[in-house]
């Protein structure tokens, strides 16, 4: 790590620390489908998957299974960084009723992140939701047309101004080619549209993309800490993957409060699991929730109290065990008693 990246750090921090406890959590995106009508944003898994899906009615979650992890994000203390899914794939009455149901099992409004909506749409799911999310990718406007040719940043600034009452965000993703002078149409798009937080991705390249690396650590450090400088009250988070754990700890000290992307519900209790936890504690933050000590719920009980359709309730049952298998495939007690078989 060199000098000037360490200076940045430790600048960031102290802005942090006075504008924000010390308080960290995990969040946790729900994913509605894998398929993406659009599908050629130059760095997407769905930009390798359109050719090959045939059916794209095939390509989408069911709502139980939705459902299911709305409610264990709930036990857990993660927080749902926002609900989202590819180009239509979902009529829009049943996006609204998705929203509705997702809001209800966690107990709260959610953030949206579903394309640019009109303000008719943003009416139709606003009780349901607490804040409107544009997946942005890059705000320098000719890299911006390279990598979403087809996914244009005006009709997102016409949605962002007509949120009113809600909060708003953008997504972006570092290592797609821009440069640090760049950050000067990040940090007037921030201004201009008032956000509340930003979500940051570090590019993790996909077969079948122009992309073969990610950005450096520094460079992903140095983009988290000029924006804790520059805004200290937004709300930064951070989306990381496994060949970067060791990074988090410097990543909340940059000044980010939340970290989301990496599988956990695939590696709850993992020894990468402690690891995070680990990190957070390193960095002098206490974090919300758990990836690593199960609640005690009686889960198939839990879902018999949601306030949802009975035959949504059913689904959740029916899918519950093989879900519970996945999420305890590194919890100490079941492999103890899988030993013992």
């Amino acid at each position: 790590m060199n000098k000037e990246i360490l200076e940045l750090i430790h600048r960031a921090e102290l802005i942090h620390n006075q504008h924000h406890p010390p308080i960290g959590w995990w969040g946790r995106c729900i994913f509605l489908s894998w398929y993406c009508t659009i599908a050629d944003c130059d760095f997407c898994y769905r930009s390798t998957q359109k050719s090959r899906i045939q059916h794209a009615s095939h390509a989408r979650r069911s709502i139980p299974s939705v459902l299911i992890e709305a409610m264990v994000a709930k036990q857990m203390g993660w927080r749902i960084e926002f609900l989202t899914g590819g180009f239509g794939i979902f009529p829009f009455d049943e996006l609204v009723n998705i929203a509705d149901l997702v809001s209800r099992v966690y107990g709260e409004k959610i953030w949206l992140n579903l394309g640019p909506l009109s303000k008719a749409q943003i009416n139709a799911f606003r009780p349901y939701i607490k804040g409107i999310c544009a997946s942005l990718e890059t705000l320098e406007p000719i890299l911006h047309e390279k990598v979403c040719p087809s996914k244009p940043i005006a009709p997102y600034e016409k949605m962002l101004s007509q949120a009113e009452g809600l909060k708003k965000s953008i997504a972006i993703i570092i290592g797609l080619g821009e440069k640090r002078e760049d950050f000067s149409y990040l940090g007037q798009f921030i201004e201009k549209h008032q956000l509340d937080r930003i979500t940051i991705y570090r590019l993790h390249p996909i077969p079948g993309t122009p992309y073969a690396k990610g950005p450096s650590t520094e460079e992903f450090l140095w983009w988290i800490a000029n924006i804790r400088i520059s805004f200290p009250d937004i709300q930064i988070i951070a989306g990381t993957h496994a060949d970067f754990l060791d990074e988090i700890d410097l990543v909340l000290r940059a000044g980010a409060l939340g970290i989301t992307k990496y599988p956990i519900s695939k590696k709850f209790c993992s020894p990468e699991a402690h690891l995070i936890e680990k990190k957070f504690i390193g960095a002098g933050r206490q974090m919300r929730g758990t990836l690593t000590t199960l609640p005690l719920v009686d889960w198939l009980q839990e879902i018999s109290r949601l306030d949802i359709p009975d035959d949504l309730k059913q689904g959740m049952i029916d899918l519950w065990p093989q879900y519970e298998k996945r999420l305890l495939r590194y919890h100490p007690a079941i492999n103890q008693i899988e030993i013992k078989k």
